[in-house]
C-alpha cells in the first residue's frame, strides 16, 4: 500500500508536446506510485504557443506554490514556469523544482519561439524561494545549446546535471523515462526554503 503525502507534483511539457508525450506520463506514474499525486496540465496551442496563455495555464495549475509543491518542466515549459514564479507578488516558496533542457535565451535552432522567449525571465529572488533545485541537460541537445542551459543554471546559482546522449529529452531521442528527474524529486529529504 502506498502512503500519500501532502506533496503534490505538476509536470509541464514544452513546445509541440502534449501531456501524453515523451517521459511525462512515465514520471507521473512513478510519482503517483511513490504516493505523490502528479498532474500533467495541457498547455494551450503547443504548436503555436503564446507566453501569456502558457503562464496563465501554469498559474491555473500551480497557483501560489507552497513548500509541498513539486514542479518539473521541460524546455519551453521551463520559461512558462519561471515566468509564473517571477510574477508572484506575495510570499511563496517551492519545495522542489526540476528543469529539463531549460533556458531563458533565444534559440538559434527555433527562431519561431523568439516572441515567446522575448527578453527571457527576471530570475532574481527565485533561487532563494526554492528548497531543492535540479537542472538537467544533455550533452547533445540539437535545440537548446549547452551554454543556454548552463547559463540558466548559473543564473539560478547551481550547476546543470548532464545526462549523456539524451538529445532534447524527447521520445524520438529514445527518452520515454527519465530516472534523473524522478531521483531529483524523491531524494529531496524535505529541505524547504525558510
Amino acid at each position: 500500500m502506498t502512503l500519500t503525502t501532502s506533496r503534490r507534483a505538476a509536470i509541464f511539457h514544452g513546445y509541440r508536446a502534449t501531456p501524453e508525450d515523451h517521459w511525462f506520463g512515465w514520471l507521473a506514474r512513478q510519482l503517483n506510485h511513490a504516493g505523490i499525486p502528479a498532474q500533467i496540465p495541457a498547455l494551450p496551442d503547443p504548436a503555436a504557443p503564446r507566453r501569456d496563455s502558457w503562464r496563465e495555464a501554469v498559474s491555473a495549475a500551480l497557483g501560489v506554490p507552497g513548500r509541498e509543491s513539486i514542479v518539473i518542466a521541460h524546455s519551453l515549459g521551463c520559461i512558462a514556469v519561471l515566468s509564473h514564479l517571477a510574477s508572484q507578488d506575495g510570499p511563496w516558496s517551492l519545495g522542489t523544482l526540476v528543469l529539463v533542457s531549460g533556458f531563458v535565451d533565444r534559440l538559434p535552432a527555433l527562431p519561431v519561439l523568439n516572441n515567446f522567449i522575448g527578453d527571457g525571465v527576471d530570475l532574481s529572488g527565485i533561487r532563494d524561494r526554492v528548497g531543492s533545485l535540479t537542472i538537467l541537460r544533455s550533452d547533445d541537445d540539437p535545440y537548446v545549446p549547452v551554454g543556454h542551459t548552463d547559463r540558466l543554471a548559473q543564473l539560478l546559482q547551481t550547476s546543470a546535471v548532464v545526462v549523456p546522449g539524451a538529445g532534447h529529452f524527447l521520445a524520438t531521442d529514445g527518452i520515454t523515462s527519465l530516472p534523473p528527474a524522478l531521483e531529483a524529486v524523491t531524494r529531496c529529504s524535505g529541505a524547504r526554503p525558510e
